[in-house]
């Protein structure tokens, strides 16, 4: 399995996904960047993802969780720009960093896509993609830990993409 995002003329993640986009909720760029999704078994009945920033350990002290999703339809072979905002009610989401107690995240951008924001260099984001042999059902708002465990037993295969974003 494959998966692919479009980057800009710089091989970056392109400015409306991250820090210098014009969408925002709460200080926090909300479009969610498009995803292709080529050479999945045959017999993948959903997708799930995460989108980490494990460049963020030194800044935060913990690696930044930006987007959690699962049960994404299995014949979706692009997962469309901004949808985590436009078809959030095709899949579930779960909670992103903003959700945590250390944090004291608004609540309107607490689930679904956050982009980047890197504040002290280009970060390298971390984008994986799993096939799975059946929908996961976790609660929206659900926890990185559920989504963890609950991958590891339906993972059929898996693509992973660095996607670096601008400070």
């Amino acid at each position: 399995m494959q998966i692919s995002v479009p980057l800009n003329d710089h091989q970056l993640l392109d400015d409306r996904f991250g820090k210098y986009a014009t969408e925002m909720i709460a200080d926090h760029p909300v479009r969610s960047f498009p995803i292709t999704i080529t050479d999945a078994p045959a017999n993948t009945q959903a997708f799930a993802l995460s989108f980490i920033d494990y460049d963020a350990v030194p800044v935060s002290g913990f690696a930044w969780i930006h987007w959690l999703a699962t049960d994404i339809p299995g014949d979706w072979h692009t997962i469309p720009e901004n949808a985590s905002q436009e078809l959030a009610g095709q899949f579930i989401q779960g909670n992103n960093s903003n959700a945590g107690g250390l944090v004291n995240g608004n609540p309107n951008i607490t689930t679904g896509y956050v982009g980047p924001q890197p504040p002290d260099q280009t970060h390298q984001y971390t984008l994986v993609v799993y096939a799975l042999d059946q929908p996961l059902k976790l609660t929206p708002g659900f926890w990185y830990n559920e989504f963890r465990r609950a991958v590891a037993e339906h993972t059929l295969a898996q693509a992973t993409l660095e996607l670096p974003s601008r400070a």
